[in-house]
């Protein structure tokens, strides 16, 4: 299944580059821009992947955190994609797990995305320092809740 190129519609996009721009006052905004795209793509991945224990780069967590500021938003994203997708903050800098980053990214091209594998690399690798502090892992995984099913009665 493809989801299209279409991530978010133009002010949204901005609004989220602006949050990243804001917590990484010197980064440049084609930069903050490809984040979020990345970002972006990785909610989508997630949302519609249960049970495939995704997650972000360093670089990538920090558009997700952009994402989830933007609340009504990102809300709306999960739902269009699948079931919301929860943050779970792994802080331990040693976390790097290049299996689970490699099926990240398998899971976002079969998607039909395309994947900036520059923002998608081992930690000391990264194009850009940024904010997030986060590193996920196996044990810190992205699992996203199912969509509700509605009454039961």
């Amino acid at each position: 299944m493809s989801y299209g190129t279409a991530l978010l519609v133009d002010d949204d996009r901005a609004g989220v580059v602006k949050t990243v721009m804001d917590n990484n006052p010197d980064m440049a905004e084609d930069m903050a821009g490809r984040i979020v795209d990345e970002a972006t793509k990785f909610v989508i991945a997630a949302s519609c992947s249960p049970g495939k224990n995704l997650t972000p780069s360093r670089v990538v967590d920090e558009g997700w955190h952009a994402l989830i500021l933007h609340t009504y938003l990102y809300s709306s994203l999960c739902a269009r994609r699948g079931g919301y997708v929860h943050h779970s903050p792994g802080y331990n800098p040693r976390n790097y797990d290049p299996a689970i980053l490699e099926r990240t990214k398998t899971r976002i091209g079969e998607l039909g995305f395309s994947v900036d594998s520059e923002l998608w690399g081992p930690p000391g690798s990264d194009p850009v320092v940024v904010a997030a502090k986060c590193q996920h892992t196996e044990e810190c995984a992205i699992m996203p809740m199912p969509p509700d099913p509605g009454p039961t009665d």
